[in-house]
């Protein structure tokens, strides 16, 4: 198996550090180990993704799947109860296999896979609310542990880390990121409807599954809390094109949502959208628009 695991690793190591090459040597051992298992044959690693490396391959009977595997043992356990949970509404990829130890599932490939960024803009905010209204009906489990409130603690805490680096400390100082949490803590006590949130739901991990199937959600990181916060990362991913607002507008009516909350939401990830930019050489044009947003 050839996977290119520089990439794969300077991808990883900015969520879980330099150790995570450890585990990295170990993947081509234990990716063929389950192979033999079970009976899949491996092909080329998938780009993307920013706590797993995925591999695409075959199922015995054929059926195209895809083998993921994560340095994140309890993340990937996690993700399996969620696409259990998910899959009564037809928007998620089914899994055929896990090993919870290895740190391992496999998963039906979507098809023809298409990420959302790639689709035509025109047609994507209907097929988006689509998406999100078969999500969103989906009734959260009794004592579902995950909440919206409990990712944005880990969220605020995990990349605040970051703002004392020079390149985006010089961008994002304390006070811009101590309003987005203020602006989040008031939506967060302001919330009236609680649906099953995917809860990460960016352009990137929404693929075609073709006319039947329509938007496929993956890695879902699910929790309870707002609908409105399901489309706000592609709402914020409108910066540099059609422009945020306008997005926002585009989508909340699309998908049925309060405009002002999902504008408001914006403003609270525009900051995190920023470092995302700074980290991956992003245009300063959408980081300005985002900067914009964090005031």
């Amino acid at each position: 198996m050839a996977v290119n695991m520089g990439d794969v690793g300077a991808r990883l190591a900015l969520r879980f550090g330099p150790e995570v090459d450890g585990w990295l040597a170990e993947v081509p051992i234990v990716a063929a180990r389950l192979a033999s298992r079970w009976g899949l044959v491996l092909g080329e690693p998938i780009e993307g993704g920013a706590s797993s490396v995925v591999l695409r391959c075959r199922w015995p009977d054929g059926t195209p799947t895809v083998l993921k595997l994560s340095p994140d043992r309890a993340l990937l356990v996690e993700q399996t109860k969620m696409l259990s949970v998910f899959a009564s509404s037809g928007r998620v990829p089914a899994v055929l296999a896990t090993d919870a130890e290895a740190g391992a599932m496999v998963l039906e490939e979507v098809l023809p896979g298409i990420a959302a960024e790639d689709m035509p803009r025109t047609s994507l905010p209907q097929r988006w609310g689509e998406m999100l209204a078969a999500l969103h009906a989906v009734p959260p489990p009794a004592g579902w542990p995950w909440d919206l409130r409990g990712r944005f603690e880990e969220s605020f805490a995990r990349i605040s880390r970051r703002l004392s680096e020079p390149a985006i400390g010089a961008r994002i100082d304390q006070a811009t990121w101590q309003r987005a949490i203020q602006r989040c803590e008031t939506l967060l006590d302001t919330q009236t409807t609680l649906v099953l949130l995917h809860g990460d739901l960016h352009l990137g991990n929404a693929l075609d599954g073709g006319p039947s199937r329509g938007l496929i959600a993956i890695d879902p990181k699910a929790c309870t809390g707002d609908p409105c916060f399901d489309a706000v990362d592609y709402v914020v991913a409108g910066a540099g094109h059609e422009g945020v607002a306008t997005r926002c507008q585009r989508v909340a009516t699309a998908c049925g949502l309060d405009g002002d909350r999902l504008y408001a939401w914006s403003r609270v990830i525009a900051p995190m959208a920023v470092i995302a930019h700074l980290t991956y050489d992003g245009p300063e044009p959408v980081i300005d628009e985002l900067l914009t947003l964090t005031r």
